[in-house]
């Protein structure tokens, strides 16, 4: 799913019970990262196939090699508050 924090395009991703949040911005192509696929715990950009970990924000594939920016998500009552790690 994308969220704008503070006008910054997220991706906010579940995987089992575990909320992750990580800028929505593919690092190589400039698309949506929100639009591409789940893979375990990586986000596949739906362009290019470069893949992501929703934990860091590392790129896993290439052709990116550009990390994104990762958020620290705490679960409260069923919602996720998301916040920029520092």
């Amino acid at each position: 799913m994308r969220v704008e924090i503070e006008g910054e395009p997220v991706c906010v991703a579940r995987v089992d019970n575990e909320v992750f949040a990580v800028g929505d911005t593919c690092s190589h192509a400039n698309v949506s990262l929100a639009e591409g696929e789940i893979v375990g715990y990586d986000i596949e950009c739906w362009l290019h196939g470069s893949r992501f970990d929703l934990r860091t924000g590392i790129p896993d594939t290439p052709p990116a090699v550009v990390s994104l920016p990762t958020y620290l998500v705490t679960m409260v009552d069923d919602m996720a508050v998301i916040e920029r790690k520092k």
